[in-house]
C-alpha cells in the first residue's frame, strides 16, 4: 500500500484561521500549563501524577521512539507544518516533531497532565482532555496519538475529532497495541510459563476494567477508513522481549505501576515478586505483543 503523502500539504484556501483556540505559526519558547490547569485522573490505568510515571515515560520512548518517528519522518514533516500529538506523556515525540518543524512551524502537545513535557523551541504544551476540551477544525497538518486511544473508553468519538483537526491532506497517524497474542518462549520451567501468561490475562483484565481496549490496535485501520480517510498504510511491529530489552523492563515497570489494579484482578504479591524475577532471568524470552503503527491521509488539499 502506498505511503501517505511525503510531502507538506499546501494550506487549502477557506481553512480555518488561528483564533482563541488555535496555535500560533511559531509560538516561539516552550509554554508548560500552569499546575491549576492540570486535569483530575479520569480513571485511566495510567496516572502521569504517580511516582511511577517517570520509569513508564523512560520505557515507553526507549521501547517504541524508534517505530514511531521514523514513520513520522516518512510523511516528509519538516519546516513550516503545523503538528498536534494528544496524550504526549514524556513529550519525547513532541520534542522530536518540534526540531522538525520550526522555523516557521509548531507542535502542540496536549496531556491531561502535562508535567513530564519538558520545553522546546516551536513546542507548545497544553493540558487538554481529548474528550471534552475543544480541538480546532481542519488545522493540523500532522496529528499524532500513540498508545493514547486503547485506554480512552470514547476512543471512536475522539478519533472523529482528531480527524476533523486535519486540514485537507494533512495526515493522521496512530500507534496502539495488540496484545492478543505475547506468548513465553523460553521461560525457565513450566510453571514460570504459567504464571507469566497469568500476568498478562491479569494486565489485560485490568485494562478493561479501566475502559481500554488492549486489542485496539487491530481496530486502527478499519476505524481510519470508516472515519474517512484514505491512503490507509499499516506497519506491525513485533519483537522478542528479554531482560535486557525496553519492552520487558515496561512489562517489569508494570507489576509496579498497577499493582493495585493487578492484585484487585486476583494476583498476589507473591505472585509479582516470582513474576520480577522472572523478567530479570537472562535467559527468559517472550513474544512482544504487536503493536500497529497505521497512517490515513485526510481526503483533499494538494502536495508541494
Amino acid at each position: 500500500m502506498p505511503q501517505p503523502t511525503a510531502a507538506r500539504p499546501t494550506p487549502t484556501p477557506g481553512h480555518a484561521q488561528p483564533g482563541p483556540e488555535h496555535i500560533s505559526p511559531d509560538p516561539g519558547p516552550a509554554r508548560s500549563a500552569p499546575p491549576e490547569q492540570v486535569r483530575p485522573d479520569p480513571g485511566y490505568a495510567f496516572d502521569n501524577a504517580t511516582p511511577h510515571s517517570t520509569e513508564q515515560h523512560r520505557c515507553l520512548a526507549a521501547a517504541y521512539d524508534p517505530v514511531t518517528l521514523p514513520r513520522l519522518a516518512a510523511t516528509g514533516v519538516g519546516p513550516g507544518w503545523t503538528c498536534l500529538e494528544v496524550g504526549a506523556g514524556g513529550g519525547s515525540v513532541a520534542r522530536w516533531l518540534a526540531g522538525r518543524v520550526g522555523p516557521g512551524g509548531c507542535v502542540l502537545a496536549t496531556d491531561l497532565d502535562p508535567r513530564h513535557i519538558s520545553p522546546a523551541p516551536h513546542l507548545e504544551v497544553r493540558a487538554h482532555d481529548i474528550v471534552r476540551d475543544p480541538l480546532p477544525e481542519n488545522r493540523y497538518d500532522l496529528v499524532v496519538a500513540r498508545l493514547v486511544l486503547q485506554h480512552i473508553p470514547e476512543r471512536r468519538a475522539v478519533l472523529d475529532r482528531l480527524v476533523r483537526a486535519l486540514r485537507p491532506g494533512g495526515v493522521l497517524q496512530i500507534d496502539e497495541f495488540d496484545t492478543s497474542y505475547e506468548p513465553p518462549l523460553l521461560a525457565p520451567d513450566a510453571e514460570s510459563e504459567q504464571l507469566y501468561t497469568a500476568f498478562l490475562a491479569a494486565k489485560s483484565a485490568a485494562l478493561r476494567a479501566a475502559g481500554g481496549d488492549p486489542h485496539w490496535g487491530r481496530r486502527v485501520p478499519a476505524a481510519l477508513r470508516e472515519a474517512g480517510l484514505v491512503a490507509i498504510d499499516i506497519r506491525p511491529y513485533v519483537e522478542v522481549r528479554h531482560a535486557g530489552s525496553a519492552s520487558l523492563q515496561l512489562q517489569l515497570h508494570h507489576t509496579h505501576h498497577l499493582r493495585d489494579r493487578l492484585l484487585a484482578q486476583g494476583m498476589t504479591d507473591r505472585q509479582l515478586d516470582r513474576i520480577r524475577e522472572l523478567m530479570t532471568d537472562p535467559g527468559f524470552r517472550a513474544a512482544s505483543s504487536v503493536l500497529y503503527s497505521t497512517q490515513g491521509r485526510k481526503p483533499g488539499g494538494t502536495s508541494r
